[in-house]
């Protein structure tokens, strides 16, 4: 399919498409070019109407919140940070009549290799997120929230900042919003730049004032969460779809992807092609039309592998990812994760073992240490990935390898333990000729390290 008839696909589902350089932007990045993030702007863009729907602010009827709640669960809508639960689905987790305080939550703690979506959502259409987490609140009976964002990005925090207090002047956040009973406060935050911080726990272990370390599961947020209380955490992205499938319905949201996988989807593609950069494409997008519309290929090069979700997503040989539609069912059928929706693309010129070594170092040295099988698993895998690297590696330590991460995987008390395990097995299972002909000729098969 070309990029001209993607762009036709997208018209006949009748979302807002448009093509800017180096960005589609159906929905959420709609026509955003960094100048106007302001609230005059999102307005003018039919920012707010969601809100003004569900409140009945311009005479309407209003939605109820089992309305809202029914109508993202009809959208299809998944989480957009990694797990992909069902957001209507969680929703309905909350138990809306407990009598005391609820806490919402927006993950912003983008802290995935490769992951640089949500900055952006920030960045140039703040106004989307602060929209989507009231309309959450109202659903679910919350009036307080926190978006928790990434430390390393104090720009993006300011300028969300500067959204909030542009929806607090209008009278979109704090009391009586738009003169209804409904009230929500929502309040900015960020963390210092640890990555265990993106699991929801540990996120709210560090809002609260603590080490970001994550808690047992159950109980689960929705019964124990922020302060104790009940809360509901959703990633940036996924918030920032809501008021779109509000104003025009969840059948609409759901016909712009593909059953099971409703809307459209920001990739961040990087890696060894000519224009990385962020694509929001409809959900089931085939991976070749994302590819060129990243621009292809470096010139001369040619496709080697792809990680599909992230850096902890298992690694996909060339010949699978050609044949992969971009959605959480195709891309767990093929034996990997869509994930956060980072795609780093690499040619032929990369040495899978030199990848391998560098993402083992990334998940030691980002291990809490709380367990035992990350603490100490993680820095052997790094060690012996790293040995072989270096030339010095033993015909034993493939084995050894798949049996470290094999006892790291569901032993831990977050996912941080399987994120550093399974790009290790991918990357035996799919190239695992490449660490023979590093132990055995101490050399890369590539003929450079890169």
């Amino acid at each position: 399919m070309s990029m001209e008839q993607l762009l036709a696909q997208f018209a006949a589902t009748g979302a807002e498409s448009s093509f800017h350089g180096r960005h589609i932007q159906p929905q959420i990045l709609a026509g955003l070019d960094g100048t106007n993030w302001g609230l005059a702007a999102y307005e003018a863009r039919g920012g707010y109407q969601a809100l003004r729907k569900i409140l009945a602010a311009d005479g309407g009827e209003g939605l109820t919140q089992d309305q809202v709640i029914a109508t993202v669960k009809e959208s299809g809508l998944r989480g957009r940070g990694g797990a992909g639960f069902p957001t209507g689905l969680k929703w309905s987790f909350m138990p809306r009549q407990f009598p005391g305080q609820k806490y919402l939550v927006c993950n912003s703690d983008e802290g995935e290799p490769g992951t640089c979506k949500d900055r952006d959502i920030m960045q140039f259409n703040p106004h989307a997120v602060i929209e989507g987490m009231a309309i959450a609140a109202y659903a679910m009976g919350i009036s307080a929230g926190y978006n928790y964002i990434h430390g390393e990005i104090f720009q993006t925090y300011e300028r969300f900042e500067a959204a909030l207090e542009e929806a607090r002047a209008a009278g979109y956040l704090g009391n009586k919003i738009l003169g209804s009973a409904f009230n929500f406060q929502l309040h900015a935050t960020h963390g210092f730049g640890a990555y265990i911080c993106g699991e929801e726990t540990a996120l709210l272990e560090s809002l609260e004032g603590k080490k970001g370390q994550p808690r047992f599961k159950p109980p689960f947020p929705a019964s124990f969460g922020l302060y104790g209380k009940p809360t509901t955490i959703n990633n940036t992205e996924t918030f920032a779809a809501v008021p779109w499938i509000i104003r025009n319905g969840g059948a609409a949201y759901l016909a712009c992807g593909k059953p099971n996988n409703g809307g459209t989807k920001i990739f961040s593609v990087s890696g060894d092609v000519q224009r990385p950069g962020n694509f929001e494409v409809p959900m089931g997008t085939p991976f070749p039309v994302l590819l060129e519309l990243a621009g292809g290929m470096r010139p001369g090069r040619t496709l080697k592998a792809v990680i599909p979700g992230g850096s902890s997503a298992p690694v996909l040989p060339a010949a699978m990812m050609m044949d992969i539609t971009m959605d959480y069912d195709a891309i767990a059928k093929a034996g990997s994760m869509l994930g956060s929706g980072a795609v780093i693309v690499m040619d032929d010129t990369r040495c899978m073992v030199k990848s391998l070594q560098r993402l083992s170092y990334f998940y030691s040295h980002e291990s809490c240490g709380q367990c035992t099988p990350c603490r100490e698993g993680t820095g052997w895998l790094w060690r012996m990935v790293d040995r072989i690297e270096n030339g010095h590696g033993r015909a034993s330590d493939l084995e050894l390898l798949d049996s470290v991460a094999g006892n790291i995987m569901g032993r831990t008390i977050c996912a941080l333990g399987d994120a550093a395990a399974m790009p290790v097995r991918g990357m035996l299972k799919h190239f695992r000729h490449e660490f023979e002909h590093h132990i055995e000729h101490k050399t890369c098969v590539v003929g450079a390290y890169v």
